[in-house]
């Protein structure tokens, strides 16, 4: 099949987050294990999801070493959203190619995956990989599963592009993003009897405000890289729910957090000045009204930050092939600092653009996957 064919199967396949992925996995994994790569997959803990890694052994046999092509299977939803065509259809209109996924990030896997026939009969001297994962959008769950299981058996490899949609442009570093959700356990009572109740919504807006207050902090002294279009580490609360009636002092009160932090700033650190607050002011302050009081937080989606090293053979390839020499860094996460973190240089790649993502009508202009079908023809060239 062409890039257009496997990205039309592709977005056929309704891999919402909260689904299944494994119509998807599994059609891969049969395309390419008829072409001869070697195809395991990774399941999720429940079984119902799965990564898929796959390699194409250099001429001589090798599978060690070469360049891993990553990318995320599932899509965000389109719940509520007004589309003009079909969403799980791929659709042309006006040289642009519409479906949910098509843009983040199926074209990228499309291209990839259309190529294979030419990879195999490069002599290439050096093997080329797909690392496929599960659940990226809603904190990228499935892709630590995966490289866990590599880790473990000692695989290595020269370098990953993670194609995540940049409009064919070089992206060397991401914020991390960290999602926290917070529960605030008081004590309920008639709101007219109010010294008798432990007003959880209250003291959760205590803490609300001393996370905004080291947002502020942030924004005002730093550290900053101009290179980010939001060039300091950001904090911001984005749900919150509490309360039973008009007339009763709310026990329970929850809400979430976010922090996305820039390169080199501890995750650790910054959420350490979250608990040092409950632990030092808010939870004594509470227990004077109320023994048990608690307050409880718990990680959600969390993802590292990543930073390129432009030194690294992965990033001057990948500059040398789109003739870009652009500092460029996002504030949205990607898979890439999981892979850096391992160990493998990696960079950020791949058609489309971000602008389009989680958008109704989300496309991907059929120029730019010509584009990354070139990029990543050369990439197989590369290796021979």
């Amino acid at each position: 099949m062409n890039t257009r064919e496997w990205l039309e199967k592709l977005v056929s396949f309704d891999t919402t987050s909260r689904n299944s992925n494994l119509q998807l996995i599994e059609c891969v994994r049969d395309a390419l294990a008829a072409q001869g790569a070697r195809v395991e997959l990774m399941h999720s803990p429940a079984g119902d999801k799965a990564n898929l890694f796959a390699t194409l052994p250099a001429a001589d046999g090798r599978t060690e070493g070469g360049i891993v092509l990553s990318g995320h299977t599932d899509v965000v939803p389109v719940d509520g959203q007004q589309w003009n065509s079909q969403p799980f259809v791929l659709t042309e209109r006006d040289g642009r190619l519409y479906g949910r996924g098509s843009c983040d990030m199926k074209g990228f896997i499309a291209a990839g995956l259309a190529l294979v026939p030419e990879y195999k009969a490069m002599p290439r001297a050096k093997p080329l990989h797909f690392a496929l994962s599960y659940d990226e959008e809603v904190g990228c769950v499935g892709a630590p599963v995966m490289l866990k299981e590599l880790q473990l058996r000692g695989a290595k490899f020269d370098g990953c592009i993670v194609g995540e949609p940049t409009s064919m442009q070089v992206v060397v570093a991401n914020k991390g993003i960290n999602v926290h959700r917070c529960r605030v356990h008081g004590r309920a009572a008639h709101s007219s009897l109010t010294p008798s109740g432990t007003n959880a919504i209250e003291y959760a807006a205590r803490l609300i405000c001393r996370i905004r207050d080291i947002a502020e902090h942030f924004k005002e002294r730093g550290p900053y890289d101009e290179f980010f279009d939001v060039p300091f580490t950001t904090m911001t609360t984005n749900q919150i729910q509490g309360g039973i009636a008009v007339n009763t002092i709310p026990e329970l009160c929850e809400f979430v957090y976010e922090f996305r932090n820039l390169p080199g700033m501890s995750a650790e650190r910054i959420q350490g000045e979250v608990d040092a607050y409950v632990q030092t002011e808010l939870l004594p302050r509470m227990r004077k009204e109320f023994a048990d009081a608690r307050i409880d937080i718990e990680i959600g989606a969390n993802a590292p930050a990543f930073d390129a090293s432009e030194d690294a053979a992965i990033t001057q390839l990948v500059r040398a092939l789109t003739a870009d020499q652009h500092k460029r860094k996002v504030a949205y996460a990607t898979e890439a600092g999981l892979f850096l973190n391992m160990g493998i240089p990696t960079v950020v790649c791949g058609p489309g653009s971000i602008e389009q993502a989680h958008k109704p009508d989300e496309y991907v202009d059929i120029e730019q996957l010509e584009s990354c079908e070139r990029f990543l023809r050369k990439i197989g060239q590369s290796l021979v």
